[in-house]
């Protein structure tokens, strides 16, 4: 999405609230569909959908069918915030932080479209039985819509817009924030492959690399592909902060920076307890919920770096006498 290019007003605090619970709801489903992926409840309501066996609320008396069911509940809430940010930045769409280009207005609008698409391909999911390249898609479409609910929340003045409203950056920057949010964008799907692909989750046995008793053939490729990107992941995100400091980058796009390293490093511990472990189900899902954690931030910090450079070329731009 462009970067805002109208006048630099804060849009109302009606707009920045719906956009921060939307943003929010769609963060927690996004984790939530990972915890439904590691323990292999997506058909925990056989190929029913909407419905699940013919019930909007069925009898709860199994794991799987409570976690799926939530993960649709979820869904529901999820439209329903979005629905609500398109309506309360309808209402306010004369506010130039709202409605101009590079508003609000046209986030929740494309928030709506990307909300359709994983609904949709969720229930293609769930008839095609559930395979491994289908889930990867799905998560792309959510991951997608997260980025667009921060762009946002980011455009009403949260996650740092209100303070990158008048900052300048470089476009180096820029390269390199945008570089750490494709290679987590890259990660955080082979990872969603890793915990679906059949062996794949537990092809290595050892940590960091392989290790002895490892499984071999395609599945242990797969986790040493995401693996080693991960850990390329960590060590750019390592030099981002400092770089950004030492050439005088806008606080809120070194703030991004910051998380998006400690999200990192702390993906790295979750994802040695989880192998050497035994592959627990609850630090599984807080590698995966972690992984989301780092492409958020990293989204964050290039839309910022993105804004901040657009600042220092008009800023810079010749003026017509």
């Amino acid at each position: 999405m462009s970067s805002p290019s109208a006048a630099p007003s804060l849009a109302p605090a009606s707009v920045r609230n719906a956009a921060w619970v939307a943003f929010a709801v769609s963060l927690v489903h996004i984790i939530f569909g990972a915890i439904v992926r590691i323990t292999g409840s997506g058909m925990g309501c056989g190929d029913n959908w909407p419905k699940c066996y013919g019930h909007w609320i069925p009898p709860f008396d199994r794991i799987d069918l409570i976690i799926e069911v939530t993960h649709r509940y979820l869904a529901l809430a999820l439209l329903l915030s979005i629905a609500a940010l398109a309506f309360t930045a309808w209402r306010h769409r004369s506010v130039p932080a709202v409605g101009a280009h590079g508003g609000v207005w046209k986030a929740a609008q494309l928030s709506i479209v990307l909300w359709i698409a994983p609904a949709v391909f969720g229930a293609i999911t769930v008839f095609a039985g559930n395979p491994a390249w289908a889930t990867v898609v799905h998560k792309l479409l959510a991951a997608s819509l997260l980025a667009v609910l921060a762009v946002a929340v980011i455009r009403a003045g949260g996650l740092g817009g209100d303070s990158i409203r008048f900052a300048r950056g470089t476009t180096k920057a820029v390269g390199g924030a945008t570089a750490a949010a494709a290679l987590a964008l890259v990660v955080v799907l082979l990872g969603g492959l890793t915990a679906k692909l059949p062996g794949a989750a537990v092809a290595c046995a050892g940590f960091p690399l392989c290790g002895e008793g490892s499984l071999g053939g395609g599945a242990q490729h797969v986790q040493l592909t995401h693996r080693i990107l991960a850990y390329l992941l960590v060590l750019h995100l390592i030099s981002l902060p400092m770089i950004f400091r030492k050439r005088g980058e806008p606080r809120a796009v070194i703030t991004a920076a910051w998380f998006a390293l400690t999200f990192g490093v702390l993906q790295i511990v979750w994802a040695g307890w989880m192998v050497t472990g035994g592959f627990p189900t609850v630090v599984r899902s807080l590698h995966q919920a972690t992984g989301m954690l780092i492409w958020a931030s990293a989204f964050v910090m290039a839309y910022l770096a993105r804004i901040a450079a657009g600042r220092s070329v008009i800023a810079s731009a010749p003026r017509s006498p």
